[in-house]
């Protein structure tokens, strides 16, 4: 299969150097011609700017294709950028990685406001899951460190999500516009119903969304992929016993459905064209979600657990925005962002033949202010600078109930109740388009955070009751954008990032896998990153597109997850099993380096063909051996490519998926442990089979305001996991839905 890709995408490259012999007669909206990229705006440097200023790789996402798509959650949705590998535990789940970097070094926006909070952790995260693709305005996902703009944890790149905005009317009349759509696939049954409405004035706008979707268990693919991968039993409780059932159809991953709601809730004011102020309120609620990948697990020949859930996951958030615009003064336009957050989650697990059933449950209380102003200096200089503060407080409690006779009792908490995160930060950027061909940009931002825990010693005794730790960072970015013709543009940028330890990273107790048990570290320090990266671009108006982009991160003072002593001694009972000692340390030095290319190109008139290629490596210090291991976060070569067809209200996609291979020898020490979701190679030691899935999307556009799609995924019914994940991907897959706009 390795053999079979690598040939693939040779005779695509190829080809590809080939295609400027080739003419077309039209342009599709997403090729980005050389004239296009100076009208394309992101809201990097959290304002509006054109794309060919800006030194870093950024992929917009595009609305239309996602709607061909019908990711059926936000992790789906940057899934189709073929740019940002997905990882999930369980279906209702996915945690991006973005060049080589995951979870709490990755960061998360919406609206402006970061979602990463002082429990994300250095596992996999599922909190993306809680936006809503189908209220999505706009998207961008920034690769590469964004401290400078955003703070800690912003190493690998940014998420920036815009929901929808608010519209005012134009004329005399009240608007009123919405959307109405309805989603059905096979692989999950999933059934999912949405609707938005804006009711709006010239001055006054009111925008309302809401969306429910119902997953059911997910079936697994038929052809390739081991046997191992087959859901052969579960565990179902009969009585007040706990019994092992035989699955009737072990393609079915028993115990993976969830149901999932969004709401959200908008109103503008706009009194005069020098102000704009918006309230928006957020809300997203998940039923309980069972986690897949511990549900598999097996000790001493037969099932682990009984129960092991996710409970509710619950996101809420205020956000007041006021922006203000004046022609004289320090600052042409300002906006102040004020945010509050409220995010739950919790862990319910429950071990066969054991009637104690353990529930730990999270909450962070987020709240935020966020000054950010632009300056045009003069016609070729432009300046970016705010303030930021953000302040979070975790509370934290277990309690354990027997099912059998009702009993509960108090267990140990997850994290240290009551610990405070917070920052205090100010940036500034800087903007010079020296002359037609060449843009300059800098800047640097002064970050300081301060964690706060008490521990309580009721059931673990720490050697330690409290910890209070402070640091400052200072962090800086510089970069070049040459522009060589109408058609070629050069990139450079060289910029730091950093992470300050979280609650997370500080106070956290968990079983990590099977016989190894997480314990709390207060001796660490913040984790530093320095991001080198070229690109190079080729866009040609009418014909197609082609980029290059080489990258190499260092992290150094890394945290990570090491062997550790707790009161003297590598192992301890906790829950009943002995263990090894881990805890968070500042150990490791990694690195990730990289090349992410990609072309599109006009065969015909209203036929194109695009392809993404990533290939990322990573090594990181195992410094219980001395040695540099791979990376954790390190996906497999990854890539996709489609040829698109669009005529008359037609739009037709088939697409290839495809990864390669992780050999045994490849995987982190971490993922080697995980033997219940990995395939065996042919010594019987974990490894991550290659895959790919062959796709087809086509919409119909019945008048203006209707729309209906229909997809084929996986036409050939594979049977895959994809690297990290504990849940099987989904086999052959016919989604359906209807779109319609009044």
């Amino acid at each position: 299969m390795r053999s079979f890709i690598a040939v693939v995408c040779y005779a695509l490259f190829v080809c590809t150097l080939l295609t400027h012999t080739a003419h077309a007669q039209q342009k599709r909206d997403s090729v980005l011609t050389g004239k296009e990229l100076d009208a394309v705006v992101v809201s990097y440097n959290k304002w509006e700017q054109k794309l060919n200023e800006i030194p870093n790789k950024i992929t917009k996402i595009n609305l239309k294709e996602t709607r061909l798509r019908n990711p059926q959650t936000m992790a789906d949705l940057l899934g189709t950028t073929g740019e940002v590998f997905i990882q999930k535990s369980q279906q209702g789940g996915g945690s991006p990685m973005i060049r080589g970097f995951a979870t709490n070094r990755v960061l998360i926006v919406v609206d402006g406001v970061r979602m990463n909070n002082a429990i994300y952790r250095s596992g996999n995260l599922q909190n993306v899951i809680s936006l809503d693709p189908l209220a999505l305005e706009d998207a961008e996902v920034v690769f590469g460190p964004g401290s400078i703009l955003y703070g800690s944890d912003a190493i690998g790149g940014v998420m920036d999500f815009h929901t929808l905005k608010p519209k005012f009317s134009t004329g005399n009349t009240t608007l009123v516009k919405g959307n109405v759509s309805s989603r059905y696939a096979t692989a999950n049954q999933e059934k999912t119903i949405h609707a938005d409405i804006n009711i709006a004035g010239k001055r006054w706008s009111f925008l309302n969304s809401f969306t429910y979707s119902d997953f059911g268990d997910l079936k697994m693919g038929k052809n390739g992929g081991p046997d191992s991968y087959l859901r052969k039993e579960y565990v179902q409780r009969v009585g007040n016993a706990d019994v092992i059932i035989a699955n009737p159809n072990s393609r079915v991953q028993k115990f993976t459905g969830y149901r999932q709601q969004n709401l959200l809730s908008k109103l503008r004011f706009k009194p005069s064209d020098q102000w704009d102020m918006e309230y928006s309120f957020h809300y997203s609620t998940t039923s309980d979600i069972p986690r897949y990948d511990r549900l598999i697990e097996y000790t001493g020949g037969a099932l682990r657990f009984a129960r092991w859930d996710y409970g509710p996951q619950q996101w809420l958030m205020h956000h007041l925005q006021v922006q203000h615009k004046q022609t004289k003064g320090w600052y042409d336009q300002a906006r102040l962002t004020l945010s509050f957050q409220d995010y739950e989650e919790s862990r319910i697990d429950r071990r066969r033949n054991n009637n104690n059933e353990r529930t730990q449950t999270e909450r962070v209380w987020a709240s935020a202010i966020n000054l950010d102003l632009q300056k045009q200096l003069t016609a070729q200089q432009e300046l970016f600078y705010g303030a930021e503060f953000v302040f979070n407080k975790v509370g934290s409690y277990g309690i354990s109930k027997n099912i059998a006779n009702g009993s509960v009792t108090n267990v140990a908490s997850r994290y240290p109740d009551g610990a405070t995160w917070s920052s205090l930060a100010a940036y500034l950027s800087y903007k010079n388009r020296l002359n037609e061909k060449m843009t300059f940009s800098s800047g640097f931002r002064y970050n300081h955070n301060t964690v706060r825990a008490t521990f309580d010693t009721s059931f673990f005794r720490f050697p330690f009751t409290q910890t209070t730790q402070n640091a400052g960072n200072l962090t800086a970015s510089v970069g070049l954008v040459y522009r060589l013709t109408e058609e070629w543009q050069m990139n450079g940028v060289i910029a730091s990032g950093f992470r300050m330890p979280n609650v997370d990273d500080i106070g956290k107790v968990f079983e990590s896998a099977p016989g190894i048990v997480v314990v709390p570290n207060i001796n660490l320090q913040p984790e530093y990153a320095w991001n080198a990266e070229w690109g190079i671009q080729y866009n040609k108006e009418q014909k197609g597109s082609f980029y290059v982009n080489l990258f190499y991160t260092w992290l150094n003072n890394a945290l990570t997850r090491r062997p550790y002593q707790f009161n003297g001694q590598d192992s301890i009972v906790f829950d009943g099993t002995l263990s090894q000692v881990e805890a968070i340390q500042n150990v490791a030095t990694a690195r990730v380096w990289g090349v992410q290319a990609g072309w599109q190109w006009m065969i015909a008139r209203n036929l194109s063909w695009q392809t993404k290629l990533n290939w990322i490596k990573g090594r990181e210090t195992d410094d219980t051996k001395n040695e540099q291991v791979p990376l954790r976060h390190a996906p497999p070569f990854f890539g996709s490519t489609q040829l698109t067809w669009e005529k008359k209200g037609w739009m037709i996609q088939l697409m290839l998926d495809h990864n390669s291979e992780i050999s045994n020898a490849d995987l982190a020490p971490s993922e080697k442990a995980k033997t219940a979701i990995y395939a065996a190679d042919s010594f019987g030691r974990p490894y991550a089979p290659a895959w790919y899935t062959l796709n087809l999307k086509t919409q119909y556009r019945l008048s203006e305001k209707m729309s209906v799609q229909l997809g084929w995924e996986n036409i050939t019914n594979q049977r895959y996991r994809p690297y990290s994940s504990g849940v099987v991907a989904a086999g052959t897959n016919i989604v359906a839905s209807m779109r319609l706009s009044f």
